[in-house]
């Protein structure tokens, strides 16, 4: 089967198995969007979701985020993977903003330049926040490419651009949390049994079966 039918045939099973796939991160602004979407690296966004009500209590804003140390951003979110890291780039990044104006707004440039914003997290704010095709690639989505024989497997730019060309642009803001709730409930990281996959018993080589059943 060629990639594009796989694709195709992909989007039509999670289509009707996530027809409005929500945003998995909690949030009321832009600006929460990208914060949450800041920490959720390397943690779960369960975690994230567990952690912001407090510190959005505290800092829902820029101008109200740039006002605390990083001291106190970190008492927030100690539970957080990396969270010294994260609470100076939270300090930093709301100065930045600020410099700028003080607003989100939906520009790659803007948002890539902020500290600890990378190309995924500015994909998702510009995605969910500001409605314009983005397909955001995080480990999960780049492993599920792989097993599905959408990508190579080689690295996750190189899965954004081969997942860009086998899916329409519109389905794009849907498709990669389609893919997320996908993986967390049929398709897992370790222990999953390829054959008994709704997508990864059709789409994956022998090979890739054979490899993943001696993991």
């Amino acid at each position: 089967m060629r990639r594009q039918e796989k694709a195709d045939l992909i989007g039509e099973i999670l289509d009707d198995l996530y027809p409005d796939p929500p945003i998995p991160l909690d949030h009321s602004s832009p600006y929460e969007l990208l914060v949450a979407v800041a920490l959720s690296a390397q943690t779960t966004d369960k975690k994230v979701n567990e952690v912001t009500p407090a510190l959005f209590s505290r800092a829902n804003t820029p101008q109200k985020m740039a006002l605390l140390e990083p001291d106190e951003i970190l008492s927030l979110i100690r539970e957080i993977g990396l969270a010294p890291t994260k609470a100076k780039n939270l300090r930093r990044m709301a100065e930045q903003i600020l410099e700028a104006g003080g607003e989100i707004v939906d520009d790659w440039e803007f948002l890539e330049s902020l500290a600890g914003v990378g190309h995924k997290t500015a994909s998702v704010v510009m995605s969910q926040a500001f409605g314009h095709p983005a397909f955001p690639v995080d480990t999960h989505i780049h492993r599920l490419a792989a097993r599905w024989g959408l990508s190579n497997d080689s690295t996750v730019e190189r899965t954004e651009r081969d997942l860009k060309a086998v899916f329409p642009s519109e389905t794009w803001n849907r498709r990669h949390l389609q893919i997320i709730f996908f993986g967390r409930e049929y398709c897992p990281a370790r222990h999953h049994d390829l054959t008994e996959c709704p997508i990864c018993s059709w789409t994956a080589t022998k090979r890739r079966i054979a490899d993943e059943r001696g993991r």
